[in-house]
């Protein structure tokens, strides 16, 4: 009797930890703190609002469907990335809305934490890289998303 109790304690504990496991793959690698919101924005880049795509290589994008501090949109190479402006090695203070600097890396003053503008890999303090969206171009309408 005691070894069915011990075999079921231990069938329990394996279920618990497959699923600790299973949940922790889900990570974006964000803090857990930074929220998380569904992103559904376009923008057109004949607006002057948006011309700094066409000449400088990137625009903030704000309003309804940008998350809670807007989105970076980049023009690169093979089309365009969208990052959330949520640091994403911190949780969110109110010095913690990532800038572009230098038209060439992400930076938050919050601790001068930077990323390389173009790919989003971290090159100063920083341990996580942004939060990216897809950002598709039909016409001179960029659509921005996250499912």
């Amino acid at each position: 009797m005691n070894l069915n109790i011990l075999k079921g304690c231990w069938v329990l504990m394996i279920a618990v930890s497959l699923v600790f496991t299973a949940s922790c793959s889900d990570d974006d690698g964000q803090k857990n703190c930074n929220p998380e919101y569904l992103i559904s924005a376009s923008i057109n880049v004949i607006l002057p609002l948006y011309s700094e795509l066409e000449t400088r290589g990137w625009t903030y994008v704000g309003g309804e469907g940008t998350g809670t501090r807007g989105i970076i949109v980049v023009k690169t190479t093979s089309g365009y990335k969208a990052y959330d402006r949520n640091a994403p090695h911190i949780c969110p203070t109110t010095n913690s809305t990532l800038e572009v600097l230098d038209d060439i890396k992400l930076y938050c003053a919050e601790d001068g934490a930077e990323w390389i503008l173009l790919t989003g890999q971290p090159i100063h303090t920083a341990d996580r890289a942004p939060r990216v969206y897809q950002a598709v171009r039909n016409g001179d309408i960029i659509t921005i998303f996250n499912q």
